[in-house]
């Protein structure tokens, strides 16, 4: 190194030295701005710039060379070989330029280093064609080890210096890549002419034809004016392109702020700018994201979320929900990585609503079936261990709710629904679930019980709190409840036979009375078990013949007269016997093979009585489900036709009970009843939901009086005092009163001093045959 030190210092005008030294400067910041368009650039446009990029560092390396030859000072008479000389510049140009073609083409390190190492090759060309084009009374010896270096040193900055200007990025990009070019072409030439001697030499003559120094000196200032040229149009470039990208920039900045997500834009993952949606959202300036590496604003999740959802980092420390998608741009030729940042918050609460709704019932915000079936699954799982404790389930079904609902109408019934669900929140702990399963059904879990006394306690509270409710209701209370329970995993260990059970339970409190609990017990499945045995053979009970009807007369009280009979239907079972209508009919409503029943009922009666010679009436029972039937009306005209009976013979009997589930339609029934001639009479009065404005707003054509009231005529006074009324309600509405269940002599002194006018009972007549009434003329008794 102190050999090119010396060969500076001694060998060298220092002033024309740095002269070179600017030049080669400028002439490497021109060409690394240049380097900039040509890896933009494609096809034609990129030769173009890649030719102009070469003649900026070909005339740069060739002016730096022959300043420097022009600093050095020999002693001897020199001069320049000018085709060598035009050679040389050639040489710097082409090998320069392949090298850059080259390292532009690809992006990557590979073709940056080749076409590095090619122009450090073009440097290394130029030099040792332009030492040949010198001349000197002399002959130059070389020292091939500093040769060595000089190529080196060449060929390595030169790569370097390339995949600087390429590859880097930031405002020291260029100055380090020029920075790095320059000691490429100054080190070849510096270590290259330490490497070299003059011994003078009498004999070696220089060629008339050679350019004296002079003329190689104006041949340098076109060289240097070329490379000013270039330089003023690199900066013009540099400039335009300045100005475009601060354009492109603020439209850029303006569309991102027109956004409504959060946009940042990141080089290398570190903040380049971000929109004014994403410093609302995190509540920062933008002078605190500048810079940022972003991952420091977000926190990924460690959870079972997309891997686009994960929390923003806010000033005032909060975490909030945001998806971010990220894409991949080019901006000025440098590849910047854009993210967008939407706010989860509405989204999230959107769903967490879905997933509420989903689990919970709208009216009472409860949880639903769907949300009890997973929490009963997770506890039943849980309680598989043994260790004494038991899972208890509850399941609850409102004592008459669907009569109190049809009388008081559906908002009521929600209502009441709702306090069902608000008295319960001061009954059960944190760790037990009350849910609605539908209607008026609810069911309890609660997990941990120490058997079945802690359920029972349960239940105590459950309806203690009913009837507190009812107590403390000025007149819509909550009405009680039935509760059946099951355990788990004494009664059962999966979630289906378990419900089960617990209905099952329930069923028997229903039966034994009403607002009251009751546990599972194994017999209870036997009774369910028959219960729909029953309903199966319901279902062919007619087409096998198992059903008959049977007749009670309805008589006048004043003079014994038969004017009527009601119809009874029997069952009769080929292997359990006569079964009551008090244990089959209500199976048969509840399910729905009342109907077909009903009408074969129907037929039957209209059958015989269009037989009897006398003119008196029949009367059929017909169940809730038959009125509500849209085609009833049809199909008692149709019955009617078939069996030729007269329409004022037949007298349709309904509860009151039955016309309060759907007045609108009952009444709309009961008028094309009155249409054909049918007689309407309301049944067992005074019971149930008995109202004086049904009586009005029905067209009745008498009243039946229930039977237990007037078994209790002559020994209960409030009975009797019902009796009268109704007596009197019906001589004032002119219709005639009929008193059912009249078996004492008693009571029947009682009606007739009283004035009403038909009975009906066990001393009037027992339920039979029609063929067992000889006051009734058949065609088979006028045969005979």
């Amino acid at each position: 190194m102190l050999t090119v030190y010396n060969c500076i210092v001694e060998d060298h005008d220092v002033r024309l030295v740095l002269l070179a030294a600017i030049i080669c400067a400028i002439s490497s910041l021109t060409a690394v701005s240049l380097l900039d368009h040509v890896k933009k650039a494609t096809g034609r446009v990129h030769l173009a710039w890649t030719a102009l990029t070469a003649c900026s560092i070909g005339f740069g390396i060739w002016a730096t060379h022959f300043v420097a030859m022009l600093a050095f000072a020999p002693s001897l008479p020199a001069a320049y070989d000018m085709p060598l000389t035009l050679l040389s510049l050639g040489a710097a140009v082409l090998i320069t330029g392949l090298g850059i073609y080259l390292a532009t083409i690809r992006e990557n390190i590979d073709h940056h280093l080749v076409g590095g190492s090619i122009i450090g090759g073009g440097i290394a060309a130029m030099h040792f064609i332009g030492m040949a084009a010198f001349e000197v009374e002399g002959v130059l010896m070389w020292d091939q080890r500093y040769v060595a270096v000089s190529l080196v040193a060449a060929v390595i900055f030169g790569a370097c210096a390339i995949r600087a200007a390429l590859a880097m990025s930031g405002r020291w990009s260029k100055p380090v890549a020029a920075l790095i070019l320059t000691l490429a072409i100054c080190s070849l030439h510096f270590i290259a002419m330490a490497a070299v001697s003059i011994r003078p030499d009498a004999s070696v003559t220089i060629a008339p034809s050679a350019v004296p120094a002079t003329w190689l000196a104006v041949a340098v200032a076109v060289a240097a004016l070329v490379i000013l040229l270039l330089s003023a149009v690199a900066l013009w470039v540099d400039l335009r392109d300045l100005r475009r990208s601060d354009v492109e920039r603020k439209h850029l900045l303006d569309l991102a702020n027109a956004a409504i997500e959060g946009l940042v834009v990141c080089q290398a993952g570190t903040v380049v700018t971000a929109n004014a949606s994403f410093l609302g959202l995190s509540s920062l300036a933008l002078s605190d994201v500048i810079g940022v590496d972003f991952d420091r604003l977000i926190m990924r999740q460690a959870t079972k979320t997309p891997d686009d959802e994960t929390l923003l980092l806010r000033a005032d420390g909060k975490r909030l929900p945001v998806e971010v998608l990220a894409r991949t741009m080019s901006y000025n030729g440098v590849p910047h990585t854009v993210y967008a940042v939407r706010d989860l918050r509405e989204r999230k609460k959107a769903e967490a609503d879905i997933r509420h709704l989903a689990l919970h019932d709208a009216l009472t915000g409860l949880p639903n079936r769907r949300a009890f079936n997973e929490r009963l699954e997770q506890e039943i799982a849980a309680h598989g261990a043994d260790d004494g404790r038991q899972l208890a389930l509850l399941c609850l079904d409102l004592d008459r709710f669907k009569e109190i609902n049809d009388l008081f109408g559906h908002a009521a019934g929600d209502a009441m629904l709702q306090r069902v669900a608000q008295s319960m929140a001061g009954v059960l702990g944190s760790d037990q679930m009350f849910a609605r399963l539908g209607g008026d059904e609810f069911a309890i879990i609660a997990p941990g019980v120490e058997g079945c006394h802690e359920a029972s306690r349960l239940a105590e509270a459950v309806l203690e709190a009913f009837r507190i409710e009812n107590r403390d209701a000025a007149s819509d209370g909550v009405i009680s409840t039935s509760i059946g329970i099951a355990l788990c995993p004494s009664d059962a260990t999966d979630a289906e036979t378990l419900v089960g059970q617990a209905d099952t339970a329930l069923y028997r409190a229903k039966a034994d009375g009403r607002d009251t609990f009751r546990f599972y017990e194994k017999q209870m499945g036997q009774e369910v078990r028959m219960r729909r045995l029953m309903e199966h053979e319901l279902r062919h009970a007619v087409s096998r013949k198992e059903f008959s009807v049977v007749y009670q007369p309805q008589k006048k009280l004043d003079t014994g007269e038969t004017i009527g009979f009601e119809a009874l239907l029997r069952w009769h079972h080929p292997e359990r016997g006569s079964i009551s209508p008090a244990v089959f009919v209500p199976v048969a409503e509840e399910s729905g093979t009342i109907v077909p029943i009903g009408e074969w009922v129907l037929e039957t009666a209209c059958k015989d009585a269009a037989g009897w010679d006398n003119d008196v009436t029949v009367a059929v029972n017909v169940s809730a489900v038959q009125l509500h039937s849209p085609e009833f009306a049809q199909k008692v005209h149709e019955v009617l036709l078939k069996t030729g009976l007269a329409p004022r013979r037949l007298e349709i009997e309904i509860t009151e009970t039955a016309l309060v589930r759907d007045m609108n339609r009952a009444l709309a029934t009961l008028r094309q009843l009155k249409a054909l001639g049918v007689m309407v009479a309301m049944d067992d009065f005074g019971t149930g939901y008995s109202s004086l404005s049904n009586l009005r707003a029905f067209p009745f054509d008498k009243i039946k009086i229930d039977g237990s009231f007037v078994r209790s005529v002559d020994t209960n006074e409030q009975a009797a005092t019902i009796v009268k009324a109704v007596l009197g309600i019906g001589r004032g509405l002119g219709l005639p009163v009929l008193a059912e269940g009249v078996e004492t002599a008693e009571e029947l002194k009682f009606l007739a001093d009283e004035f009403c006018q038909i009975g009906q009972g066990y001393l009037l007549g027992r339920p039979a045959p029609i063929s067992t009434f000889r006051d009734i003329e058949t065609p088979a008794s006028s045969a005979a």
